[in-house]
């Protein structure tokens, strides 16, 4: 069942969830001020440790919070001259997770997807990264590029510009619940919502020596199965196949 961030209601909320878990009384969370800020705060960093188990469970299907109104792909111009490029933040602020595809603009207008390499690997027959660290910056076509901290480099210096011409596709953050959020649910799989009461319901549990800190454990430790099970046969339509061990076969 799905849960909202919080309902006074039918108490059926995240929030009152944790009320119940950690033995507090009806409303003492919702209904309090500074003790609705701290929980709302647990409530985002277990937002952040399911949406961890998510993409690492996610294989090639790429997850992005529901809640989100755009699409994970973000763009920015290609400047000619300029080689390398940042990438912290979305359109909407949104902090940039990871860079899983890039794509640059050739001269024609159309988008040529380009290879990830590491600058900093020795040269050998297969990757040879010298276009990145020669400090020649030659001009020419891009076809490679590698990632640092929060930027992007490109293999060669683009002579020409254009509008949007860089184009990533990215893992970001979640959308964080703020503590006047009522009716807004979480942007993952509704069976897994009980994950973002059970996070913060053990924290308090553990820093108050609760007796139910060891019940709550186990029903995290199931709940983290479900998001790797429910996330990891999002792949449906990737067709498996058994490969023979070759070594064997020899």
């Amino acid at each position: 069942m799905s849960l909202q961030f919080s309902n006074t209601t039918t108490k059926g909320g995240i929030i009152q969830q944790i009320e119940r878990n950690c033995g507090f009384n009806d409303g003492d969370i919702s209904g309090n001020t500074l003790r609705l800020a701290q929980f709302t705060a647990d409530v985002n960093s277990a937002l952040d440790d399911a949406l961890s188990t998510i993409f690492t469970a996610g294989g090639t299907w790429q997850f992005d919070d529901a809640n989100h109104t755009d699409y994970p792909i973000i763009t920015t111009n290609l400047v000619a001259g300029q080689r390398d490029y940042t990438f912290t933040e979305d359109e909407n602020a949104n902090l940039i997770l990871d860079i899983y595809k890039l794509l640059v603009m050739d001269e024609s207008g159309v988008y040529q997807e380009v290879d990830p390499v590491d600058a900093q690997m020795r040269n050998n027959n297969k990757t040879n990264v010298d276009s990145l660290t020669d400090g020649q910056d030659t001009q020419g076509i891009v076809k490679r590029y590698d990632m640092t901290a929060t930027g992007i480099f490109l293999d060669l210096n683009p002579s020409y510009s254009q509008t949007a011409g860089i184009k990533a596709y990215v893992n970001r953050e979640g959308s964080y619940f703020a503590t006047t959020d009522t009716t807004k649910k979480p942007g993952i799989d509704g069976l897994c919502h009980e994950y973002l009461a059970l996070v913060p319901s053990y924290k308090y549990a553990r820093n108050q020596s609760l007796p139910s800190v060891k019940r709550l454990e186990k029903d995290i430790f199931e709940m983290e199965m479900r998001l790797k099970d429910r996330y990891g046969r999002r792949e449906r339509d990737i067709i498996r196949r058994i490969t023979p061990n070759q070594e064997n076969n020899k």
